[in-house]
């Protein structure tokens, strides 16, 4: 998470009675001190009121708002700054979502906490930050950052539980936190959500839904209809995955055994059964319960279970079949990172560096920060 330490560089002030910070602006209470930012950090605090610009006060204030949400004098400044630039809320949050979509993901987390600094109460900006921490956890866990990972998906979940708890209640608060809650594997939640969402949203017309809407209701139907007829909100599956995940490999996998033997067509149940296996280090396994998790419905058409598969192949010496595996996955999902990485890898094994090059230039290409392509590139450039 970006550390509170921003309040490291800021200071605070008094102006004189009578001072404004634009000419239509509220006069400025003379008792209450002012967040100053500091240009560099390394400046010294400035104590001449005149030779401060309205930008570093106004961004002392939302660095406040971001990190100090406890500011005894905090409705002051939000009243301060939404009065002296009433667009700032929508200006903000549209930069934001800017920067999360290329990926600047510390920057765009400094400017939604101050979004949220600026009006707490705001339930869609909630929302939006749910998604922001859950699109970022995302990011982290696909540079194998699984703690930093970690702590985001928490955040996320946080902020999802905010915008569902809200008077007014948000569809898309709920069709969202389906999704995340489906990302964890918590099948009976996210059945919940799709069906608090439906809910919320059965009383509209297809016209007023519009053709987007009208999608989201099919997608959550048919969402709550495969985890029903999956049995998916068995405890003992969200046991198993919650096991295996928490590094308890061994309990994780007898309980998803004994849903196996209930459940002996559910893709999910042996792509569960094949990622413990896999991380346990055994990959022959491993590799037939992916195979078997393909032959269910619908296990033929997820690019993580071939992404897996491929790992397994490519660790029982058949480099062949794996890259015919990781080729079929990537034209499901051809800007998955950690499938174009593992073509990368592959072609390592097979000596076909040049190619192997290709393939991490391209993870590069969708995220720059990627450290295993990195790292792969600077090893193959130390090699010529």
């Amino acid at each position: 998470m970006v550390s509170t330490n921003s309040l490291d560089s800021i200071y605070f002030i008094k102006l004189p009675e009578g001072s404004v910070l634009s000419p239509k602006a509220m006069k400025i209470n003379p008792e209450i001190p002012l967040p100053v930012q500091k240009k560099n950090p390394e400046d010294p605090v400035e104590q001449d009121a005149a030779k401060l610009s309205e930008e570093q006060i106004l961004s002392g204030i939302l660095t406040v708002l971001a990190y100090d949400k406890k500011n005894e004098n905090s409705e002051y400044y939000r009243k301060l700054i939404t009065d002296v630039r009433p667009g700032i809320k929508k200006e903000l949050a549209e930069a934001a979502i800017l920067k999360a979509r290329n990926e600047d993901w510390d920057l765009a987390e400094e400017i939604w906490l101050a979004v949220n600094g600026i009006d707490p109460q705001d339930k869609a900006i909630i929302l939006n930050m749910a998604i922001f921490f859950d699109q970022k956890a995302d990011s982290y866990r696909r540079n194998s950052l699984n703690e930093d990972a970690d702590a985001y998906d928490e955040a996320a979940l946080d902020y999802y539980k905010q915008a569902m708890d809200s008077d007014k209640e948000i569809p898309d608060a709920y069709f969202n936190a389906g999704f995340f809650y489906l990302k964890k594997r918590d099948y009976g939640e996210a059945k919940g959500c799709f069906e608090s969402y439906l809910g919320l949203v059965a009383d509209e017309k297809d016209e007023e839904l519009g053709e987007n809407g009208i999608y989201k209701k099919e997608r959550a139907q048919e969402i709550i209809n495969k985890i029903s007829n999956r049995n998916l909100e068995n405890d003992r599956f969200r046991d198993a995955y919650k096991l295996i995940s928490e590094g308890q490999e061994e309990k994780g996998l007898e309980e998803i055994r004994k849903f196996i033997r209930d459940n002996p067509v559910v893709w999910n149940a042996w792509f569960l059964l094949g990622w413990g296996l896999r991380r346990l280090g055994r990959f022959e396994d491993a590799k037939q319960a992916f195979l078997k998790a393909r032959e269910c419905e619908g296990g033929d058409e997820n690019a993580d279970t071939l992404n897996e598969l491929a790992i397994c192949q490519m660790e029982t010496g058949e480099l062949k079949e794996a890259k015919e595996t990781l080729v079929d996955a990537l034209s499901m999902d051809s800007e998955n990172t950690k499938i174009i990485s593992n073509l990368g890898c592959l072609c390592l094994k097979m000596n076909q560096n040049e190619e192997a090059r290709k393939y991490f230039e391209v993870v590069l290409e969708i995220d720059p920060d990627d450290k295993i392509a990195t790292a792969q590139i600077a090893k193959l450039d130390a090699e010529i």
